[in-house]
């Protein structure tokens, strides 16, 4: 009888990972993306450095923003990655609790594997638990509106705490609740109208709010004036200059006469725009692109304020604060099109020259101005402040709030194991295990502040069965105590987020038996995964 040959389907490039090894490989890249932002989670947690290829360094403890950093090349860790940016962009905070709970949720799972449980019974069983947890979550939530100003800074501050902005947190909670206030429009609320700008002057208690756009911008000439009031503004995306001749062009000139005509010629086409300016009655002009020196010595003459190479996204929030429209071409430029404000001025603070464009016809554009010392401190407040401003229109679109300090995860955790006590298949285990990982969150709290996990977590669950649900650890004065009245609020949209985000993932993961990756070279033996150097 012949031998039997093997039978190749698939390329030498080509590594596959099958079965339990796929998954445990799969759960320990989830786990280690986990443990990278674990330590930095509450008013205690600590700050990653992280240092770019080329020298640029983020000193910052947003969970987003590491793991965005560190350019994860693991399959399974970049699923991670991306429910930090999901709970980025839907509410601005809570990055790292969804990454946790996520890490923690496929730990848990492989406890159930190693019991024999097939994955399709813990996928349903965390499904199950997680619709119960967002249910769990209504029931404790409390209705707020725009009217509790003090409760809305209270959230503003939870969310700042621990970014290294706490000296200046109760500023920076009146800013924010201040500036959600005026352009909070029937429930909704547009943070694009909100312009977050940084100057590295003074310090970061100097931070203002600013009624009006702040762009990062000076006057093109010294000769225009330095503010300008009733300002008509003028919001062109072409260049002011001559457009140059693309590929090589030669001109013969053979005599002075025609070489003098020749700059004749260009010098009226310039004067030709800035009569064009001028006859749109227009007094500022902001442009995306470049400015001729010659244009720019007509203009100051007309006493017109110029600003060039403009940010598209600064041109666009102009266009919304001052009711503008972008002009492509000089010939459409009418006074129809111009914008209006009270006043436009150059204000220099630190070595830097800012534009202020104040007393806009749309009251809803506003900057905030973030000052510091340096840009690292700057970059981190201003973390902050999209952390504080995201958590509190959360809170206006959703009108409720939780219990923070880690109160909400025991309570909820509390009520899924007596609902896991209703259940009679194997689902019971992975809905138990579920409530396992919601207690990660206190866990990890006390952890970095130096506490007892276990003490903590006992005292929690002892003061939630006597009814106490609003109970959680209070980092500043290590006690359990009613996170309401210590002013600990998160809004529920973080909490109902981070399940739904993190059941995603790990129910997307648990579901992988059987990892073909394509290589490029020579294959390799499949180890354990490596975040940094996954080949």
């Amino acid at each position: 009888m012949p031998d039997k040959q093997p039978i190749y389907i698939l390329p030498e490039s080509v590594e596959r990972t099958i079965g339990r090894d796929a998954q445990r490989n799969n759960i320990l890249a989830a786990k280690l993306v986990s443990d990278a932002v674990k330590t930095t989670l509450g008013p205690k947690g600590m700050d990653k450095m992280l240092v770019s290829s080329v020298g640029d360094i983020t000193v910052t403890n947003d969970g987003v923003t590491i793991l965005e950093e560190m350019e994860i090349e693991h399959p399974a860790a970049k699923m991670m990655v991306e429910i930090a940016k999901t709970q980025e962009s839907e509410v601005g905070d809570g990055t790292t609790t969804a990454v946790m709970l996520a890490g923690k949720l496929l730990e848990n799972a492989e406890k159930l594997l190693d019991m024999k449980i097939h994955p399709t019974v813990i996928t349903k069983g965390y499904n199950l638990a997680a619709v119960k947890a967002k249910e769990f979550l209504n029931e404790v939530a409390v209705e707020v509106g725009l009217d509790k100003k003090d409760d809305l800074k209270a959230i503003a501050m939870t969310a700042m705490t621990g970014k290294g902005a706490e000296s200046v947190k109760e500023k920076f909670a009146g800013i924010i609740v201040d500036a959600i206030a005026q352009i909070e429009d029937k429930g909704s609320v547009d943070l694009g109208n909100i312009k977050i700008e940084k100057n590295k002057s003074n310090g970061v208690e100097d931070t203002e709010l600013i009624k009006g756009i702040v762009i990062d911008k000076e006057r093109v000439s010294i000769d225009m004036p330095v503010k300008v009031m009733n300002a008509r503004i003028a919001l062109i995306s072409e260049s002011l200059e001559i457009k140059n001749l693309e590929g090589d062009a030669k001109i013969s000139v053979s005599d002075p006469s025609q070489l003098q005509n020749f700059l004749d010629r260009e010098e009226m086409i310039l004067k030709q725009m800035v009569e064009k300016i001028r006859r749109s009655n227009a007094n500022v002009i902001f442009c995306q692109k470049g400015i001729d020196d010659m244009v720019q010595y007509y203009l100051a003459k007309s006493r017109i304020y110029a600003c060039r190479r403009v940010a598209k996204s600064d041109m666009e929030n102009l266009a919304r604060a001052t009711g503008g429209k972008i002009v492509s071409n000089l010939n459409d430029l009418t006074e129809s099109e111009l914008g209006k404000a009270q006043i436009v001025e150059e204000i220099k603070q630190g070595d830097e020259a800012m534009t202020y464009i104040r007393g806009c016809e749309n009251p809803k554009a506003l900057t905030i101005l973030v000052h510091g010392g340096s840009e690292h401190v700057i970059d981190e407040m201003e973390r902050a402040i999209r952390d504080g401003l995201g958590d509190v229109s959360a809170v206006i679109k959703s009108k409720k709030i939780v219990a923070g300090a880690g109160a909400v995860e025991i309570e909820v955790a509390r009520r899924l194991r007596k609902f896991a006590n209703s259940l009679g298949g194997r689902e019971q285990l992975a809905v138990q295990e579920f409530a396992n990982a919601l207690e990660f969150i206190p866990t990890t709290l006390a952890e970095n502040a130096g506490l007892d996990p276990i003490d903590v977590l006992t005292e929690l669950k002892s003061r939630h069965d006597n009814g106490e649900k609003n109970a959680g650890i209070n980092i500043f004065t290590n006690k359990v105590e009613d996170s309401f009245r210590a002013g600990i609020i998160e809004p529920m949209k973080i909490k109902t987020q981070a399940i739904s985000s993190a059941t995603e993932v790990a129910v997307m993961i648990l579901r992988i038996d059987d990892v073909l990756a394509s290589k490029s070279g020579k294959p390799k033996n499949s180890g354990m995964p490596n975040m940094a150097d996954y080949e």
